[in-house]
């Protein structure tokens, strides 16, 4: 089976996949400083190692890779691929500089292309929020980077010394009549009217019928409240790996 892994600056998203379909999938702590035996003695608790025939990688923490190649050379003792440049996607990269382009974006432009058709909108919440653009023609055409929603919280606890944390959680009305109810209405609607702003903008600039699709681990949480996204591809990266694996596995 196919190991594919999303590392993100936050969290990591492992998924393995029986051909197409994804049959286990698991969501860890990203750790910087891993190294491949580390996450080997992780991983070997959620994994069945000898069911592993090769590994796809997207990272967006450059000092991970090389530990995950260590951990596919020495412990899985099988084939990885790292997506970046250089890798067969599929997809024309229409940027100014493709380098530039995080792999996660790219491997979310490639499912949405595919899953879902073109021209389209991939949202990713993430660390940062994405919003990635698919032409009418099936290019990647660009896209914007937002601050994600636990950044901006974070930054707004440490800034305001009377507020405190609080969960991510949906408010019962818009107007709060606690400190916490007011900060859990700007975090969903807030965020819901950001998403929404920025996709009618996007929008405007593309050619025909343009979808929208959201993935990410708040999705769930931010979409209800949006008027502009039409689908929850919970997955969407792990599957754009699946097909990068798919047109450079060897052999």
């Amino acid at each position: 089976m196919l190991l594919a892994v999303d590392v993100g600056n936050t969290q990591t998203v492992l998924g393995l996949f029986d051909g197409e379909r994804l049959v286990q999938h698991w969501r860890v702590a990203t750790e910087a400083h891993r190294t491949g035996d580390e996450l080997a003695s992780l991983f070997r608790n959620l994994i069945d190692f000898e069911s592993v025939s090769g590994v796809c990688l997207a990272s967006t923490v450059p000092a991970l890779v090389r530990s995950y190649e260590e951990l596919s050379e020495r412990w899985l003792e099988r084939e990885m691929i790292v997506l970046g440049p250089g890798t067969r996607t599929g997809i024309a990269i229409r940027f100014d500089d493709p380098r530039e382009v995080g792999p996660d974006r790219i491997a979310n432009a490639i499912a949405a292309l595919e899953r879902h058709g073109a021209p389209c909108i991939a949202v990713d919440f993430g660390t940062a929020t994405n919003f990635d653009a698919i032409s009418a023609e099936g290019e990647y055409i660009g896209g914007v980077l937002a601050p994600g929603i636990e950044i901006s919280m974070e930054a707004l606890f440490a800034r305001a010394a009377r507020l405190r944390q609080v969960d991510f959680a949906e408010p019962a009305n818009v107007i709060g009549k606690s400190t916490i109810a007011a900060l859990q209405s700007g975090l969903v609607f807030g965020f819901a009217g950001q998403v929404d702003g920025i996709v009618e903008r996007m929008r405007a600039e593309l050619e025909g019928k343009v979808k929208v699709i959201a993935t990410g681990g708040l999705a769930e949480l931010i979409v209800p409240h949006c008027r502009t996204i039409e689908a929850i591809d919970e997955f969407l990266t792990l599957e754009g790996l699946r097909l990068v694996w798919a047109q450079n596995a060897p052999g």
